[in-house]
């Protein structure tokens, strides 16, 4: 394309006749090379598109509120972090959540529509805390929980089922203090085992399986999540019990981060597989592609596997709203015309929340 540009602009300069036609001929051009900008920086085929944009902050991991008119967003700037809850409507902030906990940036999850609950080491042990979304006093849930723990799940029966991080070798070493900033594989940390634990009120703990990023369906029955299986991660469900357990992935792939459409029909997730005709020709997988990180819809059932993004960036951590829309983190490139819609000058790498219409099968 940029050859064909160039060769068209030579060709038009050598046959200007005039200086008004050369005006004329500068402004065209001038259109033409914004055009060509936006077609390299901004995706056309998925047609997502930017809703909040803080120049240089990371923003991850968008959480929708259960009424849908909020989102929680984590934010990264300078090595700290902070959870701030956000309009869905148009991404403007309202108010920081919480700051500088690692713990709650790996935990946060909407607890009704005017709470959150979130993991935290304070008062000299990890508990769950819930606080309102808008301010106020913290209260703890559960007290005293051992060992490292993410992505709390708080079940109807006042139960919770946490990923319980052990070491393959050696010994444990609490992670306080840290890793101070949001990343992107969210699922998996080098050197430990995940395993699902159900936590009774009373401290009691049960394994139900390996596995990683849980996620409890609207009616609070079953449970999607996803399970290391060699080198790969693939999408598991089953009962909030353990029992029942099937397979809804497969491939040399990694599907992670799943979370559930309000209706619990859908599972949407993050996924570095690719269409087959991206794959090598002699059958292997690009390793290009495998860099390459899309949304993925799945129905519950293991039917209807649909790539939803297809920007060649790392799209991830999901999460349904009940406008027909999907939410979630990435590092897509930022046009122009995006910067200045959102009034941002200067350095717009990194991670944003972006939005995406889904297709009219699930919405």
């Amino acid at each position: 394309m940029k050859q064909s540009f160039v060769s068209l602009t030579l060709l038009l300069l050598l046959s200007v006749p005039s200086a008004s036609q050369a005006a004329d001929l500068m402004d065209w051009l001038e259109e033409a090379g914004k055009a060509l900008h936006t077609d390299e920086s901004a995706d056309a085929g998925d047609h997502a598109s930017l809703l909040t944009l803080e120049p240089g902050e990371n923003e991850m991991y968008p959480r929708v509120s259960p009424d849908g008119n909020h989102l929680l967003v984590v934010s990264t700037h300078r090595g700290k972090s902070i959870i701030s809850q956000r309009m869905l409507e148009n991404g403007d902030p309202i108010n920081v959540v919480s700051d500088y906990d690692q713990q709650v940036m790996d935990s946060a999850a909407w607890y009704g529509p005017d709470k959150v609950t979130f993991l935290s080491y304070r008062e000299n042990s990890l508990d769950l805390w819930e606080k309102p979304v808008d301010g106020g006093s913290v209260r703890k849930l559960y007290r005293r929980l051992d060992g490292e723990l993410r992505f709390p799940v708080l079940l109807n029966n006042g139960e919770m089922i946490v990923a319980r991080m052990t070491p393959k070798h050696g010994t444990a070493v609490g992670h306080r203090g840290r890793q101070t900033e949001a990343t992107f594989i969210d699922w998996d940390r080098r050197g430990y085992q995940y395993n699902l634990t159900l936590i009774t009120e009373q401290g009691a703990e049960k394994v139900l399986s390996p596995g990683s990023n849980p996620a409890l369906s609207p009616d609070g029955s079953r449970l999607v999540f996803t399970m290391q299986d060699g080198h790969f991660w693939h999408l598991f469900m089953m009962n909030t019990d353990g029992s029942d357990l099937v397979q809804l992935t497969s491939g040399e792939h990694v599907d992670a981060q799943p979370v559930w459409s309000p209706d619990g029909s859908w599972i949407a997730f993050t996924s570095n597989r690719g269409d087959e005709d991206e794959d090598d020709k002699d059958g292997g997988h690009s390793s290009k592609q495998q860099r390459n990180w899309d949304i993925w819809l799945i129905g519950r059932d293991g039917s209807n596997l649909t790539r939803l993004t297809t920007n060649k960036a790392s799209d991830g951590a999901p999460s349904f709203a009940n406008n027909g829309r999907i939410y979630f983190h990435s590092d897509r490139k930022v046009s122009r015309e995006e910067s200045k819609s959102h009034q941002v000058r200067g350095r717009t790498s990194g991670f944003h929340i972006w939005t995406i219409l889904l297709p009219a099968k699930v919405s």
